[in-house]
């Protein structure tokens, strides 16, 4: 039984699959076209349903289609239901503009799409008399595309490959749609591909070819080597650790040769700068050099590590990964100290490297009040931390509610775009209007996934029936104070002084009305079904209801919608969660990320190396989240402790690794680095042992710090990101003009260096 399973199997890989155009070519074939398989796919590699055509906000020509054609239902019905009946002509199908227009036998401003008698216009036409029906809810669903070959390598700019596209539906049932797939080159001068899938070589490197059909993007790898230094001729290259093995392996493909590995003067400020955002002190470097212990590196990376410049700086990190900045704050009287409070609960976890999944949780699960408590023991307990003299450390709270106040994340859509950028390193912003041009996000997925948040509040909250402790509430507690400074909210006078009211109540640790975060009650939502007791796998790219492999989430099954979210983000097979902070903690080490830009995890946008992220984010996952096992295992890796100096086979690489590529010191670093190198020994001192007087340091959220405020320019010329967009791209590490100005006769650098600027005298004058 199992050798006749076995020769069907073969039999059946072995028939050819016919393409579209064998199929509907000939018109005495008789097969019939699926919309949702064949017709829309057609007009989406004719360019039909793109940017520049009906698939525009605006359509064209009062038709539009949905962008990309993912929504079957209204595309079948702008197609068919138009007033006059003639898109589709079924009396006279021939006569359809469909058919029409895109052969130029009317008059189009798209031009020609494809001929007349065409296998592409026998397709439309075949359709069309066969009743032009919606058949998308009755098809398969969409199970995978395969591409073949699965991996090019080119030996020679000369050679092609074809690219053949398989797509798979549930059942079983498969098809060839090569002609119907759209192809893309991540990098045209490696390789290029035409409309028809046909692979042609460039210049020695590697990239990929992306495939697009329906709702699958599958990625083909692309390799030309660089050398002949290939299999027995490639030299022996020392991989101390996983990390090494696997960057080798890919360079040991494309016949690279990594660098030599850097000096112990370029490993110091390397490691320090990138580590902890600062330089090595004079004692350190000649402490350093002059040491002969061959593990002297690693010890150093642990050494580092438990530096509070470290915690500094990987705070400042975490803080523009989930955008915190003061504006943003929706409290208008403590929105500065909001800022620092948040910096501060960071900085004191990183600090006692607590798990980087509990930080996300303490972000994510945050609440207000404490379980029982009254409006007034919240309000009264709040204000301890706002307290002029000996106010409580925020970081003592268990959680951080802030990510959740800021004024850009009102709106449920806001909340699931930040969530992606912050915790998935995803953009589905294209997913909010549209289907997603490089990954499986459709609209209705985008729908499903803001749901989680539409809960989600930050304001003033008054449970129904609650009076509050003392029989106050938020509601009367400002009126009480509205009334004490003369306050109208018709006539908007003394704003000022009721805000300056607050502000002083707080300092004294008086209660004072604060916002809250809180779930709005969903109880009484229907259920579609009853919840299954098992144990929930969060299976597929997102859990959200019946989503791209996801089981369903009641959100009536929980008392907090954001739990499901952690438990997905926990899960062994979430696809994002842990690859994205390894991703981010690689990008700023090497300048390049994995995955890059990194933020930007999508199918479209396959990491250099899969088997290395892959690697490094299951280490991190194994170890607890341990952010500095990530360290620690990036740092000693012979990857990073590579010269800068290329040899000829590397000399062009920037992607896979084999050499340190040079880039600018982010905005911070370079800051404190002048401060640095312009202070007295003292203040170098006492900079190195805290980071308050650091722009690393939560004095740059706002506090009234006069030793940062004329580093305020340069950090903005340096490319400081405001943390107002979900885009790391936010942060700019590109050259300037501007800079270089900076650097040469800034006032406030002169000052530094002459120590005329109210702080300590100089290094000049010492």
């Amino acid at each position: 039984v199992l050798a006749s399973l076995v020769s069907a199997l073969v039999a059946a890989q072995a028939e050819p699959l016919l393409k579209p155009s064998e199929r509907f070519g000939d018109p005495a074939s008789g097969a019939v076209p699926s919309f949702r398989k064949h017709v829309i796919p057609l007009l989406g590699v004719r360019g039909c349903n793109g940017r520049e055509c009906h698939g525009s906000f605006a359509g064209k020509g009062d038709f539009q289609l949905s962008l990309f054609g993912y929504d079957f239902d209204k595309d079948h019905k702008e197609i068919v239901r138009d007033e006059d009946e003639i898109r589709i002509d079924k009396e006279n199908p021939a006569n359809s503009l469909l058919l029409l227009k895109p052969t130029m036998q009317e008059k189009h401003k798209g031009k020609l799409r494809f001929k007349k008698g065409s296998w592409e216009y026998q397709l439309l036409l075949s359709w069309v008399k066969n009743g032009a029906e919606n058949d998308a809810q009755t098809t398969p669903e969409f199970d995978r595309l395969e591409v073949r070959p699965g991996l090019i390598e080119f030996t020679d700019s000369n050679q092609t490959r074809q690219l053949q596209v398989i797509v798979h539906w549930r059942g079983g049932t498969t098809e060839d749609v090569t002609e119907l797939t759209r192809f893309r080159t991540n990098d045209e001068s490696i390789a290029g591909v035409d409309e028809n899938g046909l692979v042609s070589a460039a210049s020695p490197g590697d990239t990929h070819i992306i495939a697009f059909y329906d709702n699958g993007v599958q990625p083909v790898a692309v390799y030309r080597p660089v050398s002949d230094r290939l299999e027995d001729d490639y030299p022996e290259i020392s991989t101390r650790t996983k990390t090494d093995e696997l960057v080798v392996a890919k360079l040991r493909k494309l016949g690279i040769i990594p660098s030599a590995q850097c000096t112990d003067e370029e490993f110091l400020r390397r490691v320090s700068l990138d580590l902890t955002g600062s330089l090595p002190l004079p004692q350190e470097i000649r402490s350093f050099l002059t040491n002969r212990s061959p593990l002297k590196r690693s010890k150093k990376i642990d050494e580092l590590l438990k530096r509070p410049a470290y915690a500094a700086w990987w705070t400042t990190k975490l803080c523009d990964y989930t955008g915190n900045n003061p504006q943003t704050q929706s409290d208008p009287v403590f929105r500065t100290e909001m800022a620092q409070h948040w910096y501060e609960w960071i900085y004191h976890r990183i600090r006692t490297n607590e798990p980087y999944d509990r930080i996300a949780e303490g972000l994510i699960m945050a609440t207000s009040r404490q379980k029982g408590e009254s409006f007034m023991q919240f309000a009264k307990g709040m204000s301890q931390h706002y307290k002029k003299e000996n106010p409580v450390p925020f970081h003592t709270r268990e959680s951080m509610p802030y990510y959740w106040a800021r004024r850009n994340v009102r709106q449920a859509e806001e909340k699931a775009l930040s969530f992606a950028h912050a915790f998935l390193g995803v953009r589905i912003q294209c997913a909010q209007c549209h289907k997603h041009p490089f990954d499986q996000w459709t609209q209705q997925d985008f729908k499903k996934f803001q749901a989680f948040f539409e809960p989600i509040q930050y304001k003033a909250n008054t449970p129904k029936g609650e009076k509050g402790g003392e029989g106050k509430n938020y509601q009367s507690l400002m009126k009480e104070l509205e009334q004490f400074v003369g306050y109208d909210k018709e006539k908007k006078n003394n704003r000022k002084e009721l805000r300056a009211e607050i502000k002083r109540r707080a300092q004294a640790g008086q209660a004072v009305p604060w916002q809250e975060l809180y779930i709005a009650n969903t109880k009484g939502k229907p259920s579609r079904k009853k919840p299954n007791n098992k144990k929930k796998r969060y299976i597929g790219r997102v859990i959200t209801p019946s989503v791209l492999g996801g089981e369903d989430v009641h959100l009536t099954d929980y008392p907090d919608p954001r739990q499901p979210l952690m438990d997905w983000l926990r899960s062994g097979d979430n696809p994002y969660f842990a690859r994205a902070f390894v991703n981010r903690v690689w990008h700023n080490y090497f300048g390049h990320g994995i995955v890059d830009p990194v933020d930007d995890m999508n199918l479209a946008n396959p990491p250099s190396n899969g088997p290395l992220l892959d690697h490094l984010a299951g280490g991190f996952v194994e170890s607890g989240y341990d952010m500095k096992w990530l360290h620690r295992t990036i740092l000693n890796s012979d990857a990073y402790q590579r010269s800068w100096r290329p040899n000829e086979t590397n000399r062009q690489d920037e992607r896979n690794f084999s050499r340190m590529v040079m880039r600018r010191l982010p905005a911070e670093v370079v800051a404190d680095a002048i401060m640095q190198a312009t202070a007295s020994n003292t203040r170098v001192t006492a900079m190195t042992k805290s980071p308050i007087d650091r722009t690393i340091g939560p004095d740059t959220l706002g506090r009234n710090n006069k030793k940062l405020t004329s580093l305020n320019y340069a950090l903005s010329v340096f490319g400081k990101p405001d943390r107002t967009e979900n885009c790391d791209c936010e942060r700019s590490s590109d050259p300037t003009l501007l800079q270089a100005v900076f650097t040469r006769n800034d006032p406030s650098l002169i000052s530094m260096i002459n120590g005329s600027d109210r702080r300590a005298k100089g290094w000049i004058a010492e």
